[in-house]
């Protein structure tokens, strides 16, 4: 599926301000820090890194497919810190146990410096799945270079020697699918012991993406065991929400109890790669326990109470607005999106900067008239904008319609200056079509690769004459507003 439409001011902004977050200086997480410790909650920089490369992935797919130029090298940027150990260090703690989960367990586990040798599918089926997402959306091998995917780590004052695992997008593939066999397909482990059914999901689009690159059955083969492993527990609870995790001693499942949103929100999003049928007869009743209609027509999201263990509330950050956009915008739920956006525009502070659009970190939960105002960053940065440009049933398509090899002859944007603002870009019965404005004056050319011997290049109509490099045509865009810019064989 490809849209014919032109990108929105909206949609332009929260790709722009994903490509500013990616080009942040090592290290620096500016905006991006929530209020939970220690990276090991659910809007730590792992999952705000992973849904940025799901989005832009999503964009490409379905709405820019001739501007690989425009996506790739963003990708490539949050794969980086990705791999950066700010991102993963938390595990060297959480892998020694000790929750409520696991205390019982705790003299058995040890501290476990590569993040993803045991457990940790929370983060290791990330690595996975966005190393295949940009490898099969850029018909590329880049990761699976031996060591490409390597975690590293050296401190002048702990720690002793270099910590380093190296991997490529290979080796985890077949690490992760073997953990998996290991369980009996019932899923690999976040925190030891906790084996989550929203986090095996992208472990599980990364088998598929593995499987069209490579060859291979691997995606229906997890996915068959997958569902025979939890036939005897049931996906849903009794209340008809996604059940949240099994114990791996016990076998028994923890339920959605307390009715989270984005518990329901997250599991059905993903898992709609696969399991389309079940996760769309679904949604229609597990959504309306959440929504919280407000005026001309928003709704905001309701949040389940403050999980206390042990005398102490937990501190998270529960997206719960994000993941529910999220869900509603692969559902193809339009009035539920919209009603969603339309209340975070008017209550929960866009903000504008260097040309990009996010929605700031506010701890408070309300303002003084009850409407909800609260937004962590992996939200305000990432999830709105994420529903924003996905399209119904987009992850679905991604995962059962990957693009063949005809796409990767068609022309395209190969290259894309930092300055030029790229709106429309696909090919439509063999034209290249694309909408390109310069929104400064520094890197404001675009190269279009591909290009068919005799091919003309006309910009708003004119024909014009571009610069032949070795690999295609470049383009100097012109000033002004937006121009069409038209590759015709």
């Amino acid at each position: 599926m490809t849209t014919t439409s032109v990108l929105d001011e909206a949609q332009l902004g929260h790709l722009k301000h994903w490509d500013n977050l990616s080009r942040r200086l090592p290290h620096d997480w500016s905006l991006m820090q929530g209020k939970g410790a220690g990276e090991d909650d659910f809007g730590s920089y792992r999952f705000q890194l992973a849904y940025m490369i799901y989005g832009l992935a999503l964009a490409h797919r379905h709405r820019l497919p001739a501007a690989p130029g425009l996506f790739r090298p963003t990708i490539q940027r949050l794969i980086d810190k990705l791999l950066m150990p700010d991102v993963w260090l938390y595990w060297r703690d959480v892998s020694r146990g000790g929750m409520v989960f696991n205390a019982h367990l705790a003299d058995g586990y040890h501290e476990q410096w590569d993040p993803v040798a045991r457990d940790n599918i929370m983060y290791s089926a990330y690595v996975q799945s966005c190393a295949l997402l940009h490898d099969h959306l850029f018909a590329d091998d880049r990761y699976a270079q031996p060591g490409s995917l390597t975690f590293e780590h050296w401190s002048f004052f702990w720690g002793g020697e270099e910590k380093r695992f190296s991997y490529d997008r290979d080796s985890l593939n077949e690490h992760l699918y073997w953990q998996m066999v290991q369980n009996g397909y019932l899923g690999v482990a976040c925190e030891p012991n906790c084996v989550f059914q929203i986090c095996n999901q992208p472990a599980i689009l990364g088998f598929r993406l593995h499987d069209v690159i490579t060859g291979g059955d691997r995606a229906d083969e997890v996915v068959a065991g997958y569902e025979k492993a939890w036939a005897d527990f049931g996906r849903l609870d009794d209340a008809g929400h996604y059940n949240q995790m099994i114990l791996e001693d016990s076998k028994v499942v923890s339920g959605n109890a307390m009715t989270l949103p984005w518990v329901d929100a997250w599991c059905g999003a993903l898992m709609n790669t696969w399991n389309r049928d079940f996760v769309h007869t679904n949604y229609p009743t597990q959504v309306t326990d959440f929504l919280v209609p407000g005026p001309d027509g928003t709704f905001s999201v309701r949040s389940g109470p403050t999980l206390n263990v042990m005398g102490r509330d937990v501190v998270t950050d529960t997206c719960d607005t994000g993941w529910v956009a999220a869900w509603a915008a692969e559902m193809g739920d339009r009035s539920t999106l919209d009603g969603i956006l339309a209340h975070a525009d008017r209550f929960m502070s866009p903000t504008w900067a260097d040309g990009g659009l996010y929605y700031p970190r506010n701890d408070t939960p309300a303002d003084a008239d009850g409407h909800r105002t609260e937004m962590e960053p992996m939200t305000g940065n990432v999830l709105l904008g994420y529903a924003r440009l996905d399209v119904p049933d987009g992850l679905h398509l991604l995962y059962q319609k990957p693009w063949g090899a005809e796409h990767f002859a068609e022309p395209a944007l190969v290259g894309v200056g930092r300055d030029v603002e790229v709106s429309r870009a696909e090919v439509v019965d063999g034209v290249l079509h694309a909408r390109l404005r310069r929104t400064g004056g520094g890197e404001t050319t675009v190269e279009i690769g591909r290009v068919p011997d005799g091919a003309r290049l006309r910009i708003d109509g004119q024909e014009v004459a571009a610069t032949t490099v070795r690999t295609g045509l470049t383009l100097d865009v012109p000033p002004g507003p937006a121009h069409d810019v038209e590759l015709v064989p």
